[in-house]
């Protein structure tokens, strides 16, 4: 089908990082790219969309997802996740490979990569386990998973305790220019933790999980970064502490960046409120003083990427006593409303905000997105900035409801998601019948 539409989009601002574009414009897409950028005539036989106070970013693309399939399909399923990631404004996702079993192998990754080609929906981008099993101990076959069509590698969900076999991990990346993605957590630290240790753990007699649990981790993966010469992506960034350390190794050369999620520079420990299961995470809402160092690192570049750290847990995981409740939460239909209310309040300009979940997150992974560009797949991402609406448990495509922000008053969403110029979510109809 994409390969028959020709339209243009008219009259929207057009916001590019990587080209420093952000004016009003038109766009022609044909054949699934985009043919032209600029002020445009009419063509004929070519129907126009007019997308007046609209703002047209590259594709959204989410580093950090889990769709729970394979092993899982009750909490999510890479079609479900789809659905849901493209009512985000989401054109590309990349799972993480904590399914069952996990992605370790080259038969999981494109296991992945088929089932989300036959939703349609969304690019799907396989991130493989660091080590077999998730377990900690013996590396999985890079080169294969590579091959397979995986992207980076991680053991996210559990951190790669060994120091020894992370600093192998790295050393063994290197050789593919691959990127190892942490998940930074000391156990010791952490163990049996179900929420940020402080004021509100002790007044709701919750036991707590130190900031330095994360930000020990984040130092020594560093210091194997710059043992090894090897690339380092840091996962969910939670605390001040962490934010100074990936500041700190980027001033210093170190090829390290980093991602945090929306619930960490918005809610603070606070949320927990009377034992709210939806507020639980790992690692776990912070402070005020966190949340803010946070989203200056968002500004000043110390972070690299806006991610979602999609969740999706059942009610059978999710209502339980607080310390037995599974940690995470849906993030994919709230991350950009909740990312818009950082540039209404003028700490991110639009322009950074496109780079932070597009353009940076394309660049990392080495992948040919997060550009509009001529001849570039015409992955596009149309928000409505005004828009004023909540979501209810009705209204997100996810299986997971897990969500503390389900109700909350939002701003600004995607109102029209194109994957190589084929619309995947259009909630208000926008899109005109194409030949």
């Amino acid at each position: 089908m994409s390969d028959t539409i020709k339209i243009i989009l008219k009259n929207a601002r057009i916001i590019d990082p990587a080209s420093n574009w952000d004016s009003v414009g038109d766009i022609l897409i044909e054949g699934g790219r985009v043919a032209a950028i600029g002020h445009l005539e009419p063509v004929e036989g070519c129907p126009q969309l007019d997308l007046k106070g609209m703002w047209i970013l590259p594709g959204l693309i989410d580093m950090h997802v889990h769709f729970r399939e394979p092993g899982q399909e009750y909490k999510e399923t890479l079609a479900t996740g789809s659905k849901a990631a493209a009512a985000g404004g989401f054109t590309a996702v990349c799972t993480m490979p904590n399914t069952s079993p996990p992605n370790d192998s080259a038969a999981v990754t494109r296991f992945m990569i088929e089932r989300g080609h036959s939703a349609g929906l969304c690019r799907i981008f396989p991130v493989a386990a660091i080590t077999k099993g998730q377990e900690g101990r013996e590396l999985t076959e890079f080169g294969d998973l590579l091959q397979a069509g995986a992207v980076a590698f991680s053991d996210d969900g559990v951190p790669v305790a060994d120091a020894a076999i992370m600093r192998m991990a790295l050393d063994y990346a290197r050789n593919f220019n691959a990127l190892l993605i942490s998940h930074s957590e000391e156990l010791a630290l952490s163990e049996n933790g179900c929420m940020n240790e402080g004021r509100v753990s002790s007044m709701l007699g919750l036991k707590g999980i130190p900031s330095a649990a994360e930000e020990i981790a984040v130092f020594r993966d560093i210091c194997l970064c710059k043992t090894t010469n090897s690339r380092l992506h840091i996962a969910h960034v939670s605390t001040k502490g962490a934010v100074e350390l990936i500041r700190r190794a980027k001033s210093d050369g170190i090829e390290v960046s980093a991602e945090t999620a929306p619930h960490y520079f918005i809610l603070t420990e606070d949320a927990v409120g009377e034992y709210d299961t939806n507020a639980k995470m790992n690692p776990p809402l912070r402070t005020e003083e966190d949340r803010l160092a946070i989203i200056e690192g968002l500004a000043d570049g110390t972070i690299d990427a806006i991610a979602t750290d999609h969740a999706p847990h059942s009610a059978l995981d999710k209502d339980l006593p607080f310390q037995a409740a599974a940690n995470g939460i849906s993030g994919l239909e709230t991350s950009l409303p909740l990312a818009l209310e950082l540039v209404r309040q003028g700490r991110l300009m639009p322009s950074r905000l496109a780079d932070l979940m597009s353009t940076s997150p394309a660049r990392l992974l080495g992948l040919p997105l997060g550009r509009i560009a001529e001849g570039m797949p015409a992955d596009l991402t149309v928000i409505d900035p005004e828009i004023e609406y909540s979501l209810g448990r009705d209204d997100i495509f996810t299986k997971g409801k897990n969500s503390p922000f389900l109700g909350r008053p939002l701003k600004g969403r995607a109102v029209l998601t194109l994957l190589e110029g084929r619309p995947t979510y259009d909630p208000m109809s926008l899109w005109p019948e194409t030949g």
